[in-house]
């Protein structure tokens, strides 16, 4: 088995479809550059729509009657969790490719992405011979009795479009639970993190599932990604990243009538009582906010800290963006690299820019100069309001907004003042509070004295323009499936 690494240079990346590597086709090959250094990672495959048609073939050729299709659910279980032993055994090694793709600190994808994808295979093997159908009562057929039941059956061939942020663990929530399902895929990983899907292709192959089961072919999504939204061989499209691109897979998709689970982007509410344990809120808020540089779907960017402790909350905050190390995560005492690419950087700074011209108040950070590396300085702004563009719009940055409420009721009408609804952070010594606060915040998943709590058995996703579907737990495996009744006359 080729291993591949993010820290490698002069790495040339292939697609890998039905149980091999294939080399790229017309489409050429692109360059992959690092974050840190600015210098060439590897190049990849440019996949064209042709190779998405092979790739789709192959899985298709598994699902419809391939031995795939013959095992059964606890055969699925027993591969998927030797998968999620070998992800285990290269978990270091996964890890780093994914750090070094976009400049992350090595420790964060060892603590959190891969301890939860492995978690993710194993409970999605636990599930595999667990997806049930229902008996349901009826009055009969013209006055003769019947049986009437439900079965759950795969929906198809799934084409997974992933994202760059946090590329292993978020492929983990789609591609467990398809397979458990019975489905086979076709993996479009990000252009920017390649390295660790065609690695779990490699593994899925030591594994012993059958070739075709799982492709990955990589490249850009105005090609790839298209090319998977139209194709006729494919039932469902899944996708993490940003609401502007799930519309357009509504748009293109959709008239094909494909099933399609979106999540998208968010620009969470940390919500901070004066009866918290200022401490710990300020320690979780800069968790929230300044996690893999601030380049999560989830963060929490939006600071609602109430009147009477405002002041002193932002300079807590403030100090714990100073104190955050940054610079190359080779490094062993940096805390934070830098964002994942040129575009990032450039994203990052303008909205620092808007948000003092805006009139917020700058307590750390602010606009950092390009040197080498695509590096940007923990920022926190105070005293601003709802209304601001970098309370509005999805960073993708280690930017904190610091807006003050007076009441609970205030602060739930400007926690939903927004487009998105994916997660929320609640602050208090108060449970009836809390319980309060949540059931009125419109967000998918809420942590009460904790950020974005993440875990394989519980359900993920949003509301508005943070998705619609969920990954994860029983509603992350049923999204593969589709519900078949049938009736047998028993006259």
């Amino acid at each position: 088995m080729t291993v591949v690494t993010a820290s490698s240079a002069n790495i040339d990346l292939q697609h890998y479809i039905g149980g091999k590597s294939v080399p790229a086709s017309e489409g050429g090959r692109f360059e992959l550059l690092s974050p840190v250094t600015e210098k060439l990672i590897a190049t990849s495959a440019k996949g064209t729509a042709e190779d998405v048609d092979a790739a789709v073939k192959a899985a298709r050729a598994q699902f419809d009657g391939g031995e795939w299709r013959r095992l059964s659910g606890s055969q699925r279980g027993q591969l998927l969790n030797r998968l999620a032993d070998l992800i285990a055994r290269d978990a270091e090694l996964i890890a780093d490719m994914d750090a070094g793709c976009i400049g992350r600190v090595p420790i964060e994808p060892r603590m959190l992405d891969l301890p939860n994808a492995i978690e993710t295979y194993r409970t999605s093997a636990g599930w595999a011979d667990k997806i049930e159908g229902r008996t349901i009562p009826t009055p009969g057929y013209m006055g003769m009795p019947t049986l009437s039941y439900t079965q759950r059956v795969p929906v198809g061939v799934v084409g997974a479009i992933t994202p760059w942020n946090t590329p292993f663990m978020i492929t983990a929530w789609k591609v467990g639970p398809l397979l458990a399902a019975g489905c086979t895929v076709v993996i479009k990983p990000s252009e920017e993190t390649p390295h660790s899907a065609l690695h779990l292709a490699q593994l899925a192959k030591e594994a012993g599932f059958p070739d075709g089961v799982i492709n990955v072919v990589t490249g850009y999504g105005n090609v790839v990604g298209k090319a998977l939204c139209t194709h006729p061989g494919i039932d469902k499209i899944t996708f993490t990243g940003s609401p502007e691109v799930g519309a357009e897979i509504q748009r293109v998709a959709g008239p094909l009538f494909k099933r399609i689970s979106l999540e998208l982007g968010g620009k969470s509410p940390q919500i901070v009582f004066d009866d918290a344990s200022l401490e710990a809120a300020a320690q979780g808020c800069a968790m929230g906010v300044f996690f893999n540089q601030g380049q999560v779907c989830a963060a929490g960017t939006r600071v609602l800290v109430q009147r009477a402790i405002a002041e002193k909350f932002a300079g807590m905050l403030a100090g714990a963006a100073k104190s955050i190390k940054v610079g190359d995560p080779a490094q062993g005492d940096v805390q934070m690299g830098p964002v994942a690419k040129k575009g990032q950087f450039e994203r990052v700074n303008k909205y620092i820019r808007e948000g003092i011209e805006e009139g917020a108040t700058l307590l750390a950070g602010g606009e950092t100069e390009h040197v080498q590396g695509w590096f940007v300085q923990p920022t926190v702004f105070a005293n601003a309001n709802n209304g601001m563009s970098i309370a509005r719009d999805e960073i993708f940055g280690p930017v904190a907004t610091v807006i003050p409420f007076d009441t609970e009721e205030e602060a739930l009408q400007i926690a939903n003042d927004s487009r998105y609804g994916l997660a929320a952070t609640i602050w208090t010594a108060n449970v009836s509070r809390a319980l309060r606060v949540a059931q009125g915040i419109e967000a998918g998943a809420i942590g009460v004295n904790c950020w974005a709590p993440i875990d394989a058995r519980l359900p993920w996703g949003g509301l508005k323009a943070s998705g619609v579907g969920r990954e994860c737990g029983r509603a992350g495996i049923e999204a593969y499936t589709e519900e078949k009744v049938i009736t047998v006359l028993l006259a």
